[in-house]
């Protein structure tokens, strides 16, 4: 039946690619026959293991006429959104597939397909499932709504073009024109310079897609009165809101549009915590000060903070220089109200004080092995200032580089690219490696990390250089972590040797959460089918029944931690329900 089903697919892509055809608007000259070509093409792409390489396979694409992808950024905002959040609270869990949303189909766990998950959870009594389902309910039960005042901000900013406070410009930068001379090495130039224009082209297509789609949701919603987003999990046991484009997960843009629905009257621990949120989210070193310093530098910019609520666009734009613009936004919005009030203490506030953890990973090796130092470095020890462990390993990774940078070139192939590295290297270069390190990220998945945030600074250039440059940053920031982190590096070990024992034995690596759900790593050995279709031949990847050894022994570390973190946001959130507040992810509402 699967096979039918695919052939049947394939075939109608095939009819589309016969019959669909456009038309560029441009006025055509008489005697010239119209030019009419195919919106769709199905062709066949070369895809190689290493540049030089021979062709080692081809695979087949559909590719759409440019027309097409233009008219893909206006219609978006019209395409058909999956699993849109509910008007009405969901339905509470009660099983697998008993939950969520009232029509669509719901299941409390995403597990693509993997049998032994889905046999896992479905056989577990419901019992043990008890305190998952409470945890889902309660994220589930929180009352959000559109803030007006930030999205109409948001559509002034998108309508003049983007390109501002984080949103992707809506334009396409021109691809190079060719070369007049004939000279090769201009030709080779051109022809990387007309890949690297078409790419950033793709990427702003898909962004403004998603842009679109964000907002979208939020214009469909911003009359609501409120509005709820039945979460499950994933198959380690972290929640996650149904629907996918417009939550408080995703992006700066959509965390400053949402609010909470149900207001509380500040207060006055309430107005102190407005402050420091503000400042938190100005960032740039700001968030790293003490409380009375973060309450400080607020006080010391209220004129900024009130410009930026009256005329966000056309004032000083103070707010645009924050690490998160609108989220920053919404909080001298709510803030000016507030001080401008004869009673601030009464302003109702409906805003989301963020309480994020110091890289939650660590946190949680830390507290495994009962690592004081570790930590005392993601503050789970009580100090006057919040430790900064981005800024310790942008500190360690600085020193390596510029030792190297002293050395001579001749002997020291790090030298050159020390030097050009040495004024690069800041907390915002190695964050996101030091964040997923304990995840489990490679040398690769670093190296790309921190080539992104070269390439954002854009101080480099040339694009070989760029590559050779996070090469370097990248193993030199993985020694940081290791010299620092030793004891959580032994953790990890050691979990991976558990799980090389059981998958030995042709066993996945099962474990059972702290609120009592089974997790069973979902990593077996694929067995290829081939299908003949009108179109081509397809190679289908199916689960077999052996278990990959070395996926189980490299996933398991950042799963388990994962899975602990799964579990202590749920407790935290029916632990914040309990004390009447209201709880979004890692987001907690402390007025």
């Amino acid at each position: 039946m699967h096979n039918i089903i695919l052939q049947l697919g394939s075939r109608l892509i095939e009819l589309l690619t016969e019959t669909a055809y456009v038309q560029p608007p441009a006025n055509q000259s008489e005697g010239i026959p119209p030019d009419v070509r195919p919106a769709f093409r199905h062709i066949f792409k070369s895809v190689t293991k290493n540049p030089g390489q021979k062709i080692v396979k081809k695979y087949g694409v559909i590719e759409c006429d440019p027309l097409i992808l233009t008219g893909l950024d206006g219609t978006a905002k019209h395409m058909l959104i999956p699993y849109f959040p509910m008007l009405v609270p969901p339905k509470k869990w009660r099983g697998y597939d008993k939950g969520g949303h009232l029509f669509l189909p719901s299941y409390i766990m995403r597990t693509h397909g993997s049998r032994q998950q889905q046999d896992a959870v479905r056989s577990v009594p419901g019992k043990q499932m008890q305190r998952v389902f409470e945890a889902l309910d309660t994220l589930g039960n929180t009352k959000w709504r559109v803030n007006g005042k930030v999205l109409d901000v948001v559509e002034r900013i998108w309508a003049s073009g983007g390109n501002n406070a984080g949103l992707v410009n809506r334009g396409d930068i021109p691809i190079p024109e060719k070369p007049s001379s004939d000279d090769l090495t201009e030709i080779q130039k051109w022809k990387w310079s007309v890949r690297k224009a078409k790419k950033i082209n793709q990427e702003r297509h898909s962004q403004r897609c998603d842009t679109e789609l964000k907002l979208s949701v939020a214009r469909k919603l911003k009359d609501e009165e409120g509005f709820y987003y039945p979460h499950n999990l994933d198959f380690r046991g972290r929640a996650y809101p149904m629907h996918p484009h417009l939550t408080h997960l995703s992006s700066d843009l959509c965390r400053g549009v949402l609010e909470f629905a149900e207001g509380r009257p500040l207060g006055k621990s309430g107005l102190r915590w407005l402050k420091i949120h503000l400042a938190n989210l100005y960032s740039g070193g700001v968030e790293k000060l003490s409380h009375d310093g973060r309450l400080a530098f607020v006080e010391n910019h209220l004129s900024e903070i009130f410009d930026s609520a009256e005329n966000p666009v056309n004032g000083k734009r103070w707010w645009l220089g924050a690490e998160d613009p609108f989220q920053c936004l919404a909080a001298c919005i709510n803030l000016s109200e507030a001080l401008k009030s004869a009673s601030p203490h009464t302003v109702i506030s409906h805003l989301p004080i963020h309480q994020d953890g110091s890289c939650n990973g660590l946190q949680h090796y830390a507290a495994l092995g009962r690592d004081s130092q570790e930590a005392a470095a993601v503050n789970l020890v009580t100090a006057e200032k919040p430790s900064d462990v981005y800024s310790e390993i942008a500190a360690r990774v600085h020193e390596i580089i510029r030792r190297d940078s002293n050395k001579d070139p001749a002997t020291n192939p790090h030298a050159l690219l020390a030097k050009v590295l040495i004024d690069e290297v800041d907390r915002k270069l190695v964050k996101q490696t030091v964040m997923t390190s304990v995840y489990g990220v490679t040398y690769v998945g670093a190296r790309e990390q921190i080539k992104r945030r070269l390439e954002e600074k854009g101080h480099i250039t040339d694009d070989r250089l760029l590559f050779s440059a996070a090469c370097y940053a990248a193993k030199v920031t993985l020694t940081a972590l290791g010299e620092l982190f030793q004891a959580a590096r032994d953790i990890m070990g050691w979990l991976g040797d558990c799980a090389k024992v059981i998958a030995s034995e042709d066993q996945p690596v099962r474990w059972t959460t702290p609120l009592g759900l089974p997790v069973v790593q979902p990593y077996y050995k694929s067995q290829r089918h081939l299908i003949r279709t009108s179109l081509q031949v397809l190679a289908l990847q199916r689960e077999g029944s052996s278990v990959q050894v070395r996926k189980q022994r490299t996933a398991f570390p950042p799963n388990f931690v994962h899975s602990l973190d799964g579990s202590h946001m749920m407790m935290t959130a029916v632990a914040c329900r309990d004390a009447d507040l209201r709880f979004a992810g890692l987001s907690c509402n402390l007025k």
